[in-house]
Formats: C-alpha cells, sequence, structure tokens
C-alpha cells in the first residue's frame, strides 16, 4: 500500500508546470493545480515575477521574497479573518500588489507615510517593499487586521511601521503641532468628501495624497477638491477600470482647469 503524504510545502513554479516539495523531491503538476497547505497557495517567486511583469515593476530578491512571505501571510489568515474578497493567489498578487506597487514607478516617497484605512496593508504596507526607509504609520479600527498589519511587517522584516486603531477623522484631531506627514495614501475607500480635508489635515504644506479609485469615482472627485489640487492621474494597469489620483496639499484648482492623465 503507497504511503499518504500528509503534510507538503509545496513551491509552484508556472513558467516550468513543476513544484518542489519540502523533502526537496520535485513533482510535476499541471497548469491549473493549486497546491494549498493550511488554506494557503505557494507560489515561487519567478511566477510573482511574472505576475508583476505587466507593472513594469523589476524587484530585486530581496523585495521578491517578502511579497511571497507577505502573500503566504495574508492567504493563511485571510481563511480565519476577513482581509479580502480575492482568494486567487494569482490574482492577489496583480491586484493588491501590482496595483499598489505601482505608484513607485511615477513617484519616490520618503519621509512619513499615512496610510488611510490600511485592511490588509494595501497601499501602505505594500510600498514598504519599494521604499525601506520609509516611515509608515498604518490607520486601522479593527482589531484584528491591525494584528495581521503587525505579523506581516514583523515576518516581511519591516521596521518603521506604526499601527493605530484611531479613524482618520480622531487622528486628525489628535496629531500634534510638527507631526504632519509627507505623503498619505487610500485603497478602496468611501466618502471622498470627508476623507480628502481629513488627510489634508494631516499633511504637510505640498505633501502628497495618492487615491486608489475607481472610474467612477476619479470621474466625480474631479480636478480640485478641499485644498488639495490634483497633480495627474495614473491609469493603473490591467483589466479593471481604476487610477491612482496623485494631489499635491495647497491651494485647489480653479474649477474647468487640470493636468493631462499619463
Amino acid at each position: 500500500m503507497g504511503r499518504t503524504l500528509r503534510s507538503c510545502r509545496l513551491v509552484l513554479d508556472a513558467s516550468t508546470h513543476s513544484g518542489k516539495c519540502e523533502s526537496g523531491r520535485e513533482l510535476r503538476v499541471p497548469r491549473s493545480f493549486i497546491f494549498e497547505y493550511n488554506g494557503a497557495a505557494m507560489l515561487s517567486e519567478a511566477t510573482v515575477r511574472q505576475l508583476l511583469a505587466p507593472f513594469g515593476l523589476t524587484l530585486n530578491g530581496e523585495q521578491i521574497g517578502q511579497v511571497v512571505s507577505y502573500l503566504e501571510l495574508l492567504l493563511r489568515w485571510n481563511e480565519k479573518i476577513n482581509l479580502t474578497s480575492i482568494r486567487d493567489p494569482s490574482d492577489c498578487v496583480q491586484r493588491h500588489f501590482g496595483e499598489s506597487l505601482y505608484l513607485g514607478l511615477s513617484v519616490e516617497l520618503s519621509g512619513r507615510l499615512l496610510d488611510i484605512g490600511s485592511g490588509a496593508g494595501f497601499p501602505g504596507l505594500c510600498l514598504k517593499i519599494l521604499f525601506p526607509e520609509l516611515s509608515v504609520t498604518l490607520l486601522e479600527p479593527v482589531a484584528k487586521k491591525r494584528a495581521f498589519l503587525k505579523e506581516a511587517a514583523r515576518v516581511c522584516g519591516m521596521g518603521g511601521v506604526e499601527v493605530r486603531r484611531e479613524r482618520l477623522e480622531e487622528f486628525a484631531r489628535l496629531l500634534g503641532a510638527g507631526e504632519a506627514y509627507d505623503s498619505a495614501t487610500a485603497r478602496a475607500v468611501g466618502n471622498l468628501a470627508e476623507l480628502i480635508p481629513l488627510a489634508s489635515r494631516c499633511l504637510k504644506p505640498r505633501g502628497l495624497l495618492f487615491l486608489w479609485l475607481s472610474g467612477r469615482q476619479a470621474r466625480e472627485l474631479g480636478y480640485h477638491h478641499s485644498g488639495v489640487r490634483r497633480v495627474k492621474s495614473l491609469r493603473v494597469p490591467g483589466g479593471a477600470e481604476g487610477e491612482i489620483w496623485w494631489g499635491e496639499n495647497g491651494v485647489a484648482e480653479p474649477a474647468g482647469s487640470g493636468n493631462g492623465d499619463t
């Protein structure tokens, strides 16, 4: 009688249709096969590179390793708490990591970043992969999600990460003089009419605000809003309609003015 394999960590490489068990034995697998271990599908570093290629991202070995570690942790925790509705690991790489890191092709972030409504850490914690010297504050009111964010930062070896329980309105009220941020990010959040002026209060003069928006949100937002001047919009690669709205803290643009999209 054959021996039953009860547990195995299988790392897949989609380019060769093969995988290796933790014992080192190489296995051939069909293209559509996804092996799960404790609910987490394992993608190889080569596969992650392929999935990020459409975003124009070139990550070094350490950065790719952080993406893989982050992804594995996300998939495992997502079995217990609702961190993301996206369950497919390949879609997670592109929709979460690719769309978040895409900003790094257009701007060099430095200093202090405030991530609003962090959830599973996209884009704020994810951007630490590209900008390791960035000091990041993650605002997340849900305790279980805060626990995940702290564990993700630990597993990925990220320093300079602070996880806070306050909502943006409370945080803006508590922020002291001289504590303003160089940049702020928000993704998949609603009520922009309230969010943007509150985010503006947390930013330095000329501080940058980046919003990951659906096409509908972008059309509704327009070119000016609550003291934040729109600089440009970055179209996100892929099939989904969406863009990164890029604004600068300061005087709002006059109605009807604005820069072209890139």
